[in-house]
């Protein structure tokens, strides 16, 4: 297994309801270690550009509009698997379908608010860790 590096945010009704704490250990419990976080309010152009991949779906507009809607938690999360680990973690997209014991089965009430976002893939992870982090702000932990 290889060590990698993922992408999670916790989104504004996660952090709204005060389980970032809660989310992070999720994370904590099974292997992943947070390498990097910052607390930020997305602007309206800074959600656009990181959803572009988004941009043709019917859905974009609304998710623009709650990922400004207050603030989030971006961090980068390091450990054996991490992209397929966290996305299990995360559980299924539509709260509805996530197990429970998973951060979206716990925390989301909806499918457009679901709690987390995590990057899906290597090149993805990649991409959305640059956008929110410079190199010098991502540091080792420890094992």
């Amino acid at each position: 297994m290889a060590i990698e590096q993922t992408l999670s945010i916790i989104k504004p009704d996660a952090v709204g309801q005060n389980q970032i704490g809660n989310i992070i250990e999720y994370f904590e419990r099974d292997g992943l270690s947070v390498v990097a976080a910052k607390m930020l309010h997305l602007t309206q152009e800074q959600a656009v550009k990181f959803y572009e991949i988004h941009q043709q779906r019917p859905f974009f507009k609304d998710l623009v509009t709650f990922m400004t809607s207050g603030p989030v938690l971006v961090m980068v999360l390091e450990g054996e698997d991490a992209i397929a680990k966290n996305r299990k973690i995360m559980g299924a997209t539509d709260p509805a379908k996530a197990e429970k014991g998973t951060i979206r089965g716990d925390f989301a009430t909806s499918i457009d608010q679901n709690a987390v976002h995590g990057s899906d893939s290597k090149e993805t992870a990649k991409v959305e860790i640059a956008f929110f982090f410079k190199p010098f702000e991502i540091t080792k932990r420890v094992q």
